[in-house]
């Protein structure tokens, strides 16, 4: 489904790594869904401290399994599941000592008044998730479409080329967007403790400083990617690859990521509405940029351009959901606009103002 058959060896390395890497999912998910519990728990510190303790196990269990046993791909995997393990296992350690919060057989219930509450958010960040994937799917699919009709690539010994470097790139790309998020994501108590006091200046004004952070990294990816896509393709360790692998891989850089300064803005905004509580919003926008665009334009830019069509599908889709973005920004300012707080309590609902 995601293009994995470039040819039999690359297969036999996606299923090797895949089975291995299926076995630490439920770790990964309960500690990923225990850290913002964890950090509205009053410990962000020890969010982050058991986050990277499994990132830091992956990195030092990675080259012991991979070269120390010779494990291969399936060393990568374990490493990274030990890895996941070590973060849910803190999770429950802490769980066991929360601050606000002491567990109870009864705090395991299902209740529908708190459900009705929190799902739509979630389901938010879940079809966000979803159609990022989808998008992946599109692309990866049609780098192997096209490759197999490329003049270079069409050949056998270069034909898993074009997805390694586009995975390259969208790791780098992961990594520049996790930024994007991280700042994000610490807007939302901020936004929800002044929007509840009443403070929608503060809220107006804090969105003002995060669209231009989030620029200013985006910025910074770029230049990166421009001025030095051979060192950072050497930071992944393909630096003595074919020319042809090097060709490839600086110009999937220039122009997959060319508009990160757009791709940061746009998730700055949807993760911002979010805290809003514009749940349905934010999701309309990033299925927009994901299926519509995403997923849309990967599919056709390549009937046109081949693969300089897969890679022209990020960018372009990037613009045109900025397009849209700016429209919901403007109108986001003009929601924020309180002429004075008195006027603020008097359009505030009832039970709110009581509190």
């Amino acid at each position: 489904m995601f293009g994995g058959r470039v040819n039999e060896e690359t297969f036999a390395l996606s299923r090797e790594y895949f089975t291995w890497i299926c076995t630490g999912i439920p770790f990964y998910m309960f500690g990923q869904a225990m850290n913002p519990i964890i950090r509205s728990d009053g410990s962000p510190k020890f969010a982050m401290v058991s986050t990277l303790a499994g990132a830091a196990a992956n990195i030092i269990l990675d080259p012991i399994f991979i070269f120390g046993f010779h494990w291969g791909m399936m060393g990568a995997a374990a490493a990274t599941v030990i890895g996941q393990c070590i973060t849910a296992v803190l999770a429950v350690w802490y769980l066991r000592r929360m601050k606000a919060v002491a567990l109870r057989r009864s705090s395991f219930r299902m209740y529908g008044t708190l459900m009705k509450k929190f799902l739509p958010l979630g389901i938010c960040s879940f079809l966000s998730q979803i159609s990022l994937v989808a998008a992946m799917a599109a692309i990866n699919n049609m780098i192997q479409k096209y490759s197999a009709v490329d003049l270079i690539f069409g050949q056998p010994q270069y034909a898993q080329i074009p997805m390694a470097v586009v995975g390259i790139v969208m790791k780098f790309f992961q990594i520049v967007i996790s930024i994007a998020v991280g700042m994000a994501a610490g807007c939302i108590p901020i936004v929800g403790y002044n929007m509840g006091a009443g403070r929608r200046d503060r809220a107006k004004s804090l969105f003002s400083h995060l669209l231009a952070w989030e620029a200013a990294v985006g910025a910074a990816a770029v230049l990166i990617v421009e001025f030095f896509p051979g060192r950072l393709i050497a930071v992944f360790g393909a630096a003595n690859e074919s020319f042809y692998y090097t060709e490839f891989a600086v110009k999937s850089f220039r122009i997959y990521l060319c508009m990160m300064v757009f791709a940061c803005v746009n998730k700055a905004t949807f993760i911002y509405l979010q805290s809003l509580g514009q749940a349905l919003v934010s999701t309309l926008l990033s299925m927009i940029r994901e299926v519509v665009f995403g997923v849309g334009l990967a599919l056709l830019l390549p009937v046109f351009w081949g693969l300089d069509g897969v890679l022209y599908s990020m960018p372009v889709s990037d613009i045109l959901t900025f397009l849209i973005s700016a429209a919901v920004i403007r109108y986001t300012y003009k929601t924020l606009k309180t002429p004075s707080k008195a006027s603020l309590s008097s359009s505030m609902p009832a039970e709110i103002s009581a509190n």
